[in-house]
């Protein structure tokens, strides 16, 4: 199958070739085809030329529509109270637990409906409040003086329910004298 180099190389014979008298013109010929079928093509550079241009305005829009991140960026997670520590979780987890059962085991009645209604509207506007500040924590970042007063929030609205409690124990001891005072 192979064969040698150096056989085939002995049985060749130098052949003059000649060209034919009309190669020239043959070959003006086919450079004219050629030439005359590249300005077809030329038709359809301009249409690569504009889907090149409206591709680069097409990813110019893209890359400046959307916004450059920064390092100054903040995090999409939200920072509470509870999330920077866990002594401030317990803390947090405390006063809340705290809170809410002392206002379940609130009783409503005629008597106490005024002041538990006032009372009830402070605990909501600190509660609002407790909302903005850590809405200023997740914007501002995380500060003493934010935490203290998240924390203080807190304390403020147990301080209130314990008062509310107190108030209604003393309304209802005084509601009960009166009634053992009315009944003599």
């Amino acid at each position: 199958m192979s064969k040698d180099i150096r056989e085939i190389m002995k049985n060749y014979k130098n052949e003059d070739v000649s060209l034919s008298a009309n190669h020239r013109n043959k070959f003006e010929d086919r450079l004219q085809k050629e030439v005359h079928h590249q300005t077809k093509k030329k038709i359809y550079t301009w249409l690569q030329v504009a889907a090149s241009v409206v591709l680069i305005v097409s990813l110019a829009i893209g890359y400046f529509g959307i916004e450059p991140t920064s390092k100054d960026s903040k995090p999409t997670k939200k920072i509470s109270l509870g999330s920077l520590s866990p002594e401030l979780k317990s803390i947090e987890n405390y006063y809340v637990s705290t809170i809410n059962y002392e206002i379940s085991n609130l009783s409503v009645n005629n008597s106490n409906k005024e002041i538990l209604e006032g009372y009830l509207a402070k605990i909501g506007e600190l509660t609002t409040e407790y909302k903005s500040l850590t809405t200023e924590l997740n914007t501002k970042g995380v500060n003493d003086e934010i935490i203290n007063a998240l924390i203080n929030n807190l304390q403020l609205r147990l301080q209130l329910l314990q008062r509310l409690k107190k108030q209604l124990n003393d309304l209802k001891q005084l509601n009960s004298k009166q009634n053992e005072t009315q009944k003599l």
